[in-house]
């Protein structure tokens, strides 16, 4: 998800979120869950979560490919009270990612619906680059689908990555996603804009890939 729907302003007033909709009724609306897998645990942002994240996700070399991230730790704790704010509206959710043996958030993993009632999502997600290639993206990855496709009952999730962000591109690879198309021109980024490749997973690819990739734990 390299555009973010989220947009830092800092003199607005909070917005009270919208009633939901009877279409999805499952408990990630009051609360969303823990997802622990051997490595890492995803779990909602905290306020606390905010110094980590604009630590890791302002780093030249993780946002170059993504919409510019809060440029101050407040920004980003406007972007927590946002996603809790529109998780409760059943509209979007957004673990962080925790290494295990530690508590501080080092990325994120953001779902946000397409249609009414989740039916179809588009996914995102952004780690510090220190944990590149450690296995932490294909594990937290795993566990987020799992939640897409089991809880929320999504039956198509879809991803864009540049075309130059060949990193993004193969991390999709890697579990799975099918490659749809190239989006052309469909990305501003520092006043350019940029191709995009279209990844998608069904809920029938992912029931084959499960073996792969092993259970997950929802606590």
């Amino acid at each position: 998800m390299e555009k973010m729907p989220f947009q830092d302003r800092p003199h607005a007033k909070p917005i009270a979120p919208p009633v939901p909709a009877a279409i999805v009724e499952t408990d990630w609306r009051t609360a969303l869950p823990t997802l622990t897998g051997a490595g890492v645990t995803l779990r909602e942002l905290r306020a606390s979560d905010a110094p980590s994240l604009f630590a890791m996700l302002t780093a030249v070399e993780v946002s170059r490919f993504i919409s510019p991230p809060p440029t101050t730790i407040e920004g980003f704790e406007r972007f927590i009270a946002w996603t809790i704010r529109q998780r409760v509206a059943g509209e979007y959710v957004c673990f962080a990612v925790v290494p295990r043996g530690s508590d501080a958030a080092v990325g994120l993993f953001q779902v946000r619906s397409l249609e009414p009632g989740f039916g179809s999502a588009e996914w995102g997600f952004a780690i510090g680059s220190q944990y590149w290639g450690t296995g932490l993206f294909t594990e937290s990855a795993t566990l987020v689908l799992d939640f897409a496709f089991e809880v929320i009952h999504v039956h198509r999730v879809e991803a864009r990555a540049a075309v130059r962000n060949g990193r993004g591109n193969g991390a999709l690879r890697k579990i799975g996603a099918v490659q749809e198309g190239v989006l052309r021109r469909s990305f501003l980024r520092n006043g350019e804009y940029l191709d995009q490749v279209l990844w998608s997973i069904v809920n029938e690819d992912w029931v084959q890939a499960k073996a792969v990739w092993g259970p997950k734990v929802i606590h």
